[in-house]
C-alpha cells in the first residue's frame, strides 16, 4: 500500500513522464493478478524470479558477486536462465543502456551557443563528431575485468551449490540423479500433464519414432533466437534480458504463471520507451481473456468431464501468440525510440 500511494502521489506532484521507472515495475509486479496467483499457489517461480532479478540488479550495479550468486541460482532452479549470461556479460563490461547525461548536456550546451550566432534554427549537431572537445565525447570501451571476475565468481558459487547437493543426495543417487530429474525432466517432457505449453499437447499426439527429433526442434528454437537478438538489442542489455525472460517463458516446456508476471513487472522498466507500442489494449484484454477462461476449460475437461483437451489447449495456444505478440510489438518499439532518438540528434 505504501507503494501505491507513492505512485499515486508522484502522479499528482510530477509528470507523468518523469516518473521512477523502478517503481513502476515494482508496481506491476507486485500488484498483478498472476504474481498473487503464484504465491497463493505455493510456487517456486517467486524463488526463481527473485533469483533472476538478483543478477540482473547485480550486473546493473556493477558487482560481479553478486551477478553470478544469482545466475547460478537461478540456473540451478531453471536452465533456462543460462542465457541471460549474455546480457550480464554485456552490463559488467559496457555498463548500464542508459542514455549518458553528457549527451544531454552537451546538446543542450550546442543549441544555446546555435541560438546566439543566429536565429534561425540549425541542426542539431552530434555530439559524438570529430568537433567535440576531448572532454565531451563519449567512448564506451568494453572492460574484461568484471567480466573476469564474474566468470571466477559463477564456477565459486557452482562449485559450492554442487557440493552441497551432492552432500544432501549422497543417498539418493547423487548429482547424476539430480540432472536426471531436473535438467532431464525439463528436456525430456517426460511429464505430459495439462499446462500452460503447448509442449504437453503436441507430444501426447507425436508418434514415439519422431519424439527426439521434435524434442530437439523445440529446444532449438530458443537457441535460434539468441544471437539476432544479442547482434539487434548488444546496446540495450537490460531490455535484452527481458526478452530473453519473456521468450523463455513462451517457449519453456512447463511454464507457470509465475514466468509471465516476472516479464510483465519488467516491462515498467521500459514504460517511457514502450509508452507508443501498438495493440497494448487488445493484449490486456487478451491476457485478461485468457487468464479467465484457462481454469474454466481446465475445470470442464478434467474435473466435469464435459469438454476435451482441444478447449484448454485452445486457450493455451491464445496464451502462447498473445505472449508472442507482445515480445514482438515491445522490440520493434523500442528499435524505433531508438532510432528516432538518432534521428533527432543526428547520433
Amino acid at each position: 500500500m505504501y507503494l501505491l500511494a507513492k505512485f499515486w502521489e508522484e502522479i499528482e506532484v510530477r509528470n507523468v513522464s518523469t516518473l521512477d521507472s523502478g517503481d513502476v515495475a515494482a508496481l506491476i509486479y507486485l500488484f498483478n493478478p498472476l504474481t498473487i496467483a503464484a504465491c497463493a499457489g505455493s510456487s517456486t517461480s517467486p524463488i526463481e524470479n527473485m533469483m533472476i532479478l538478483l543478477t540482473v540488479y547485480g550486473a546493473c550495479a556493477g558487482v560481479p558477486p553478486l551477478a553470478a550468486f544469482g545466475w547460478v541460482i537461478a540456473t540451478h532452479l531453471s536452465i533456462y536462465s543460462m542465457m541471460l549470461v549474455i546480457p550480464i556479460i554485456i552490463l559488467l563490461g559496457y555498463g548500464l543502456d542508459t542514455p549518458p547525461k553528457k549527451l544531454f548536456k552537451t546538446v543542450d550546451k550546442q543549441k544555446k551557443s546555435d541560438a546566439q550566432e543566429s536565429s534561425m534554427s540549425k541542426p542539431i549537431k552530434n555530439p559524438l563528431c570529430e568537433g567535440s572537445t576531448q572532454q565531451d565525447q563519449l567512448v564506451l570501451s568494453f572492460s574484461w575485468r568484471p567480466i573476469i571476475h564474474f566468470m571466477l565468481w559463477a564456477g565459486f558459487w557452482s562449485l559450492y551449490v554442487l557440493g552441497l547437493c551432492s552432500v544432501s543426495l549422497k543417498g539418493h543417487g547423487g548429482l547424476r540423479e539430480m540432472f536426471n530429474k531436473t535438467y532431464g525432466f525439463i528436456l525430456n517432457v517426460e511429464d505430459l500433464s495439462p499446462n500452460l505449453g503447448v509442449f504437453w499437447y503436441f507430444f501426447a499426439e507425436v508418434f514415439d519414432f519422431f519424439r527426439d527429433f521434435f524434442l530437439l526442434v523445440f529446444h532449438a528454437n530458443i537457441l535460434f533466437m539468441i544471437s539476432p537478438l544479442v547482434i539487434r538489442l548488444n546496446h540495450r542489455p537490460c531490455f535484452l534480458a527481458f526478452v530473453y525472460i519473456a521468450i523463455s517463458s513462451i517457449l519453456k516446456s512447463y511454464p507457470s504463471v509465475g514466468d509471465s508476471a516476472l516479464y510483465l513487472g519488467m516491462m515498467g522498466l521500459f514504460f517511457h520507451e514502450l509508452a507508443g507500442m501498438r495493440f497494448s489494449l487488445f493484449l490486456l484484454s487478451g491476457y485478461i481473456g485468457v487468464s479467465l477462461l484457462s481454469p474454466v476449460m481446465h475445470n470442464l475437461w478434467i474435473w466435469r468431464g464435459t469438454g476435451n483437451a482441444n478447449f484448454y489447449f485452445a486457450t493455451a495456444l491464445a496464451y502462447a501468440c498473445f505472449q508472442i505478440l507482445l515480445v514482438v510489438e515491445s522490440v520493434g518499439t523500442m528499435l524505433n525510440h531508438d532510432r528516432m532518438f538518432k534521428q533527432q540528434y543526428k547520433i
